[in-house]
């Protein structure tokens, strides 16, 4: 923007200070030199031509004794930018809302599809299968839709419900699926959980003729609690300790100790069983046992629980280890006091997690711990059983009493699986550092008690001025008081 030079209006110079000649006393000099920087002034606010030079100054005498430069910029200049309304503008979709031309259309297309799909596969083209009836039916709907939307919105609207449709569809059939399973699962093995003594009994006075009155699952479920307790025992101070390490100390390994924990949680079962078969009882010599498969266990879950752990303590803020570091205290303390507590109930849903996948692992127990229908309770001689693996022994025998035992374990084993992933989610809900309603209580009693004890304590003997004259003098005579 180019600047006019303006020329402001003389306001007059002093007669006599124009028509006297200049003086040699110091007011003239002060007056001579504040004359100079107000030219100096002038001269540096000049505007500036689009060509590159400078408008010449012309000072105008005035009646009040200051001069005027012409092409001075002007003290203050403002500029009005139009104001443009914003007509047209897109109003916000809300995604939530779902109003009766929405169904509309979706009923609609929904019937298009099915339409279609019935069309091709019974009149027009030699089709067949259930499957292929399923997309061709999918595919019509999504396209009927889309041009039922189009007709009364625009393209983002359209692409916006399409891939809502999509991810709902897609959301709807691992749903029903996971719905399939588990009522599939419950429903053939119903006529065996009612009677109490599936828990109550193992298998070995259960014939594959005998009734379902006769025979349960306690072997079972005792080899399983025994085998995952000593899992438990292995693998959570290991998986701990090293998620601790990876987070809070580091160093030249610990890039390497992740990579192997990485590659470790994609480990097939079967692996982990084999390495144990292989070192403990072919090279070892150890008989099969529930000390064995606990074993094959351990390596299942020890990635999982380190890999949980690192992240929850990855989430610990930063500034409370700053703090600890900060009031002298040791980088083990600090972890043991400060991190550790903070991410007490992240550290337990990892270890809930990690329980949760061992519990429901077949081949590393089929080859380390062996079948038996009988009970044993110790895990360090002969063979155990577990859920999963009586699971599979029950539903290979060809009598529906056997097979009806098999579901009804399964849905037992998935039954424990869902109760262990619920209570991970309501031990680890919480964020980092926010106590439970049973912690406040304790912390608040803490408290309590903290204070009773403070005011139960003698209070500090006041030093008077008279009392340290005393004590000063008796240091400087060598004597010793104590207060």
């Amino acid at each position: 923007m180019t600047i006019e030079p303006q020329a402001i209006e003389p306001q007059g110079i002093d007669s006599q200070a124009s028509d006297s000649p200049a003086s040699d006393s110091p007011a003239s000099d002060s007056r001579a030199s504040d004359s100079r920087a107000s030219d100096s002034r002038g001269s540096d606010s000049r505007a500036i031509d689009p060509q590159g030079s400078e408008p010449p100054a012309v000072v105008q005498p005035g009646g009040n004794g200051s001069a005027a430069v012409a092409g001075a910029v002007p003290a203050a200049e403002s500029t009005t930018l139009p104001v443009r309304p914003l007509a047209g503008a897109p109003t916000r979709r809300d995604l939530r809302v779902f109003r009766r031309d929405d169904w509309l259309n979706l009923c609609g297309a929904l019937a298009s599809g099915v339409s279609v799909a019935l069309l091709l596969f019974g009149r027009i083209a030699p089709l067949s299968g259930v499957l292929g009836l399923i997309v061709v039916a999918y595919l019509a709907f999504l396209a009927a839709y889309a041009l039922l939307v189009r007709l009364g919105g625009d393209g983002p609207q359209v692409r916006d419900r399409i891939w809502t449709v999509v991810l709902y569809s897609a959301a709807g059939t691992l749903m029903s699926g996971l719905f399939l399973v588990v009522g599939f699962t419950v429903v053939r093995g119903a006529s065996a959980l009612h009677h109490p003594n599936f828990f109550t009994q193992d298998l070995s006075d259960a014939g594959p003729l005998d009734p379902l009155t006769v025979g349960g699952i306690e072997h079972a479920l005792v080899g399983t609690l025994e085998m995952i307790t000593i899992a438990l025992v292995i693998t959570v101070p290991l998986g701990l300790t090293c998620a601790v390490y990876l987070t809070q100390v580091g160093g030249f390994g610990s890039r390497f100790v992740r990579t192997v924990v990485e590659a470790m949680t994609a480990l097939p079962s079967i692996v982990a069983g084999l390495f144990i078969y292989a070192t403990w009882i072919l090279i070892l010599h150890f008989e099969l046992s529930g000390l064995a498969a606990a074993l094959a266990l351990s390596v299942m879950m020890l990635p999982i629980i380190i890999r949980a752990a690192d992240v929850v303590l990855r989430l610990v803020p930063g500034n409370l280890r700053e703090a600890a570091e900060a009031l002298g205290a040791p980088r083990w303390r600090t972890v043991w006091h400060v991190v550790l507590p903070t991410a007490r109930s992240g550290l337990a849903t990892s270890v809930i997690l990690g329980t949760a996948r061992g519990i429901g692992e077949t081949s590393p127990v089929l080859l380390t711990a062996g079948y038996t229908t009988f009970m044993n309770t110790d895990p360090l001689h002969g063979p155990q059983v577990s859920l999963p693996l009586a699971t599979f022994e029950l539903v290979k025998s060809p009598q529906p009493t056997m097979i009806a035992r098999g579901f009804a374990t399964a849905a037992f084993l998935m039954s424990l699986v869902v109760v262990l992933f619920v209570l991970a989610r309501a031990v680890g809900g919480r964020a980092p550092g926010q106590p439970s309603s049973r912690q406040v209580v304790r912390n608040a009693q803490r408290s309590a008690r903290d204070v009773i004890r403070f005011s139960r304590r003698p209070a500090p003997i006041a030093l008077t001025a008279s009392r340290v004259n005393s004590h000063s003098a008796d240091d400087t005579s060598g004597e010793t008081r104590e207060f």
